[in-house]
């Protein structure tokens, strides 16, 4: 599933054969998304760059128009030759943008839409997003007063509010609370800095390792089997042997995974 990782690296692959190059066609069955498309002249604009933010990725036109998509469980974004067969099928294509023979497909993602000039910095989702674990600018100290305003949150609920810290999913919320035995049901306020700094810097370190990765790993290279805790119910832990649990948490009620013993 798409988190942190994923969208940095769907986001490095666009703008390396995007990037300075002419659009020469854009295409969305997105109410309202190609109108507006036509209307800020998406075609014939330069791609500037592509980026990610936490799990959304941006695509900026040279005309100030921002693609914003979000994956969130199934989306997925292709490129191809323009002769080349997609690996999904048409109807899954929530938006084209094309420059010459090259074209970046977005599949199935629920969210897609085109943002005017100056409207990225008003978006209730964007604009309220916590520090990027993988982005350039980084902030360990802001992740971690994030979370203690937070206090009356499970540090597993904590961990997934993307205002407080942006990129992580329900895989690395399971797995980064095993890696610090941490227990996942613990209130933000009974955990002290030093905790809340080590699950901030491993969380950082764990998605910067599986950035270059086609498998997310958490475990070491040689231990095989790639996760400690996830998607695991009822399967011995790697370090003790206890069997692991999972409940679901939150409003949400997300999955969780954990070792009784280990996570204490």
């Amino acid at each position: 599933m798409p988190e942190g990782d994923t969208i940095f690296r769907a986001a490095r692959t666009l703008h390396g054969v995007l990037a300075g190059r002419v659009v020469t066609r854009f295409q969305s069955p997105r109410a309202g998304v190609e109108v507006l498309a036509t209307r800020l002249h998406v075609v014939g604009s330069t791609v500037e760059r592509v980026e990610a933010r936490g799990k959304h990725l941006l695509m900026r036109f040279s005309g100030g128009a921002v693609l914003h998509t979000h994956m969130r469980m199934h989306g997925s974004w292709h490129t191809y030759r323009r002769a080349t067969r997609w690996r999904q099928p048409a109807h899954a294509m929530r938006v084209l943008v094309e420059t010459g023979d090259v074209l970046a497909v977005c599949f199935d993602a629920p969210v897609v839409e085109l943002l005017a000039p100056g409207e990225e910095a008003a978006h209730p989702a964007l604009a309220s997003l916590g520090t990027d674990l993988l982005g350039a600018d980084f902030d360990a100290g802001r992740a971690r007063s994030a979370l203690r305003a937070r206090p009356d949150l499970e540090i597993g609920v904590a961990l997934l509010d993307q205002r407080a810290l942006a990129g992580i999913g329900n895989v690395y919320k399971s797995e980064v609370l095993f890696l610090c035995g941490v227990d996942p049901f613990r209130r933000v306020a009974s955990l002290d800095d030093a905790s809340l700094e080590r699950l901030v810097a491993t969380a950082a370190r764990e998605l910067r390792r599986n950035v270059s990765r086609n498998e997310r790993r958490t475990t070491t290279a040689l231990a095989g089997p790639p996760l400690w805790v996830y998607r695991r119910k009822g399967q011995a832990c790697r370090r003790c042997g206890a069997a692991i649990e999972r409940r679901l948490q939150g409003d949400q009620a997300r999955s969780t995974y954990w070792c009784p013993a280990c996570q204490t």
